[in-house]
């Protein structure tokens, strides 16, 4: 087996020539890429390619499909502590479980929450996350130092809410000040992306809404919402405002191509409308509507009406195969059964919603999402000498149905190899986990949780015999 540390020890000015390239045609036997100053700089036919740059070394992986790595378009990376604390609850836990959580983290516990996030991340093929802002009390920092030393490009949100839903909550001109110093702050930072969110519509004035979608869209850069996941939340914007979240935002003038949409699951025609005609990016996360969600946002209707979506985990679980099954399956279930339609999109449409439109959705078209010459070579090397793919007839399906985080052995962001075989190689993960493990009963005990129902652990020991 090729060592992957000896081989990308040095990746500037390095030809790797895969068994397989995923471009935008799909994947293609016969090509290379030439990676240069953390990007792809050429991409040909791999004999053309080594015949203009004879002088440079070429990694062979004929074994190997040389992909974009996944883009998850909406996490929390300091919700990692109480992944599980979720499962079997009602809708809404961002309530009763996320803010209370997130806002009793001290610094360390945010760095070590998000650290481990990132090597979830990373570990399921995810080059790139779109975090939607911690509610810990001003330790956003930390989460950023956790991403950048785990090598994951982070597009990070400041949160500006001004009517509550995190642990502070300055007046509206100190939120307005910190969020154009957030945007300053990241302007030439090679892994990390400002953002701006307001965690709900309801936890922000109408004019905090307004003002910093404005300012996002005046940076150039995302502004996220979660909207209309719940049904709760839809009563209480139609008892409040006489119109649901999402007409709410068009209102006022939130909407627009700077917009990133959490959700969008309990949409109806016109709002699919609003979307379209506003240019606004919706993550759609399959697994969150599975595990507490109310309904599924109509994926291939948007792709159908052109509304621009990316695959988000919603802090899930971080395997992006897995995500790509999920989205289809649940189109599938969802629509395609009942309207006869076999195809759900294709397995190409999965791939490319994981990838390409997720960048898209994300504010990181011209960033990457793609193996294209001049963008970041953020990157995944998948072992195809594996039983699931063989033989191969047609792999854009085979990964979607049959890939999955394991497959994978190298993840690369700017060209440098950060993970081989689901473990970083220059920091110490175990040692990490290590810690998290002496911390994280402390820190959960610590905080204000309330859940509904008990944990199966303990459903399991408390039943008859």
């Amino acid at each position: 087996m090729t060592d992957l540390r000896q081989s990308f020890a040095s990746t500037d000015n390095l030809i790797v020539a895969p068994g397989r390239l995923l471009i935008e045609d799909g994947p293609r036997p016969g090509m290379a890429v030439l990676l240069r100053k953390g990007r792809f700089a050429e991409i040909a036919e791999a004999a053309e390619l080594q015949a203009r740059h004879p002088e440079l070394k070429t990694v062979a992986l004929p074994d190997h499909l040389m992909m974009p790595g996944f883009i998850d378009t909406h996490t929390h990376l300091t919700q990692s502590l109480g992944k599980s604390l979720v499962f079997g609850e009602p809708s809404e836990i961002f309530r009763r479980i996320w803010v209370p959580l997130e806002g009793s983290l001290d610094e360390h516990m945010v760095y070590l929450s998000s650290k481990l996030a990132a090597l979830e991340c990373l570990r399921g093929g995810f080059t790139s996350a779109v975090d939607a802002g911690t509610r810990s009390a001003g330790h956003l920092g930390k989460l950023v130092d956790a991403a950048r030393e785990a090598g994951l490009r982070l597009v990070v949100a400041r949160i500006c809410n001004d009517l509550g839903g995190a642990a502070v909550v300055p007046d509206p001109d100190q939120i307005l000040r910190m969020a154009k110093a957030h945007l300053a702050a990241y302007q030439d930072d090679p892994l990390i992306h400002p953002s701006l969110a307001i965690s709900i519509p309801e936890a922000a004035s109408d004019r905090m809404l307004h003002d910093i979608s404005a300012m996002a869209a005046a940076a150039g850069v995302t502004f996220q919402t979660h909207v209309n996941e719940h049904l709760v939340a839809v009563e209480r914007s139609l008892v409040a405002n006489g119109r649901r979240p999402l007409e709410h935002l068009a209102h006022i003038g939130a909407l627009g191509p700077q917009t990133l949409i959490a959700h969008s699951t309990l949409i109806t025609p016109s709002e699919l409308n609003l979307l379209r005609d506003t240019g606004t990016a919706v993550a759609y996360n399959p697994v969150a509507s599975v595990w507490k969600g109310n309904a599924v946002a109509p994926a291939l209707q948007m792709q159908a009406l052109g509304i621009r979506f990316g695959l988000g985990t919603d802090g899930t679980r971080a395997d992006g195969f897995r995500l790509m099954d999920a989205a289809e399956t649940l189109q599938r279930a969802t629509y395609g059964l009942a309207s006869g339609d076999s195809s759900c999109g294709g397995g190409w449409l999965w791939l490319d919603a994981a990838t390409r439109m997720a960048a898209d959705a994300s504010g990181l078209a011209a960033v990457t999402g793609r193996i294209a010459e001049g963008l970041a070579a953020d990157f995944l090397l998948v072992d195809l000498a594996r039983p699931e793919f063989t033989p191969s007839h047609d792999l854009s399906w085979e990964l979607v149905r049959y890939g999955n985080r394991d497959q994978i052995d190298a993840v690369f962001t700017n060209a440098r190899l950060r993970m081989v075989r689901g473990w970083p190689v220059d920091w110490d993960a175990r040692a990490l986990m290590e810690e998290i493990r002496e911390l994280a009963a402390p820190a959960i005990a610590a905080a204000p949780i309330q859940r509904i129902h008990p944990t199966a652990d303990s459903l399991i020991a408390a039943r008859p015999a």
